[in-house]
């Protein structure tokens, strides 16, 4: 039985699961507490999650952004960086989108892939400027990306401040063109004939009645490539190796310096990728006057803690927490009780999962425990052999 725990603890899934575990039974206890029934609760927060394919799509769709900056905060991590930035690096993605959404005129399919194009490289810029700091001036990357948060804030509000660029009587930016989003079967929906198939078909029609946009694949395809790049190819190898042990990679003859750089204009560019997919793929295609953050880049970094920094497990993590906070609102408009307690569950399972090297800690503890116990009754039963004999 011990031994089966301690294999279990010595995995990295198990602190996953744990976390997970405790996040819900944490909630649960919430309810109980506030006087609601937990049962209830959980019921219909899946409910809200899978009750209609509307629920489903819409689900994915609110993952994309927070997937896009889990991924590059585990690109950075992996590279041996804490990227708090990716935030910031969401926020330069959504005003290139909008800024050339809006004021670049491109023929249909052109236009949104020279947007992500710029983009990438406006994000990656901006995530590459602590990389900088931290070669050229020793500048902890944490702080340098949390002040490069708020400078990217203030700098979306001041451009909105510039005159033709905010809409009349709003507190947003204009729309981009159509020509630049990303949005599938958007105008077609609107037709008779659109109307008509949606209304005819329950379960396609109620997917279609969302922002189904090509972001969505997309993501799929930098999470696949991400994880490609960093496990197999020499690059990657380098990054990871720079991670792992800066100073035997400087012995090996890679460069910390420039490694360093790179892998903050990756993890920004693919920040901004997710910011960029917001604006071009759903409603909200514009920017607004922000007084505060919008959280993407926050849920991002808890979608690259629960995914242990693996960039193919923040695609099932980002799902997780976009199904968390969605079914959530189901909580409150059935019962009442406050959608705050799905951010209590979240909280709890981050917790749970910062505390992931506690797991292997305690295993072996409970095997140095194991051995001594083995140890003391070989000597017990060597001390009655010899009193046998005597």
């Amino acid at each position: 039985m011990i031994d089966k725990i301690i294999e279990i603890l010595k995995k990295p899934i198990s602190a996953i699961i744990i976390a997970l575990i405790v996040g819900f039974l944490v909630g649960f206890f919430v309810l109980l507490i506030a006087g609601y029934n937990p049962f209830e609760a959980y019921g219909a927060m899946i409910g809200g999650m899978f009750d209609r394919p509307k629920y489903i799509s819409q689900i994915i769709i609110n993952a994309v952004p927070i997937i896009m900056t889990g991924l590059s905060v585990a690109f950075a991590y992996r590279s041996g960086l804490f990227n708090i930035g990716a935030e910031g690096q969401y926020i330069i993605g959504t005003i290139t989108a909008a800024m050339l959404g809006y004021y670049l005129h491109l023929p249909i399919i052109i236009h949104p892939i020279v947007i992500l194009i710029a983009a990438c490289f406006f994000g990656g810029v901006f995530g590459a400027i602590a990389g900088w700091l931290k070669v050229k001036y020793g500048t902890n990357e944490v702080v340098s990306t949390i002040m490069l948060n708020w400078i990217a804030l203030y700098l979306n509000n001041t451009i909105l401040s510039i005159p033709g660029v905010q809409k009349g009587g709003t507190q947003a930016s204009y729309d981009i063109l159509p020509s630049a989003s990303m949005r599938l079967f958007s105008q077609w929906k609107t037709t008779p004939e659109g109307l008509s198939f949606i209304n005819s078909h329950p379960i396609l029609g109620d997917f279609l009645r969302t922002d189904i946009h090509i972001g969505i694949i997309l993501t799929l395809i930098f999470v696949f490539a991400t994880w490609f790049f960093l496990m197999r190819t020499t690059k990657g190898f380098e990054l990871r190796s720079v991670g792992a042990n800066p100073s035997a990679a400087e012995f090996a003859g890679i460069s910390i310096k420039k490694n360093t750089v790179f892998a903050m204009f990756i993890a920004g560019a693919l920040a901004a990728l997710g910011g960029a997919f917001q604006v071009l793929g759903t409603s909200n295609s514009r920017i607004v006057v922000l007084s505060i953050t919008e959280g993407f880049g926050w849920d991002g970094l808890s979608v690259a803690l629960l995914a242990n920094n693996n960039p193919l497990a923040t695609l099932l993590s980002g799902w997780l927490f976009s199904g968390l906070k969605f079914g959530g609102g189901s909580i409150q408009s059935s019962m009442g009780a406050p959608s705050e307690i799905i951010n209590i569950m979240i909280g709890a399972i981050v917790f749970c999962v910062a505390l992931v090297a506690m797991f292997p800690m305690i295993a072996t503890k409970l095997s140095a425990m194991k051995m001594k116990k083995e140890w003391q009754a070989k000597q017990d039963d060597k001390l009655a052999s010899k009193g046998a004999a005597k």
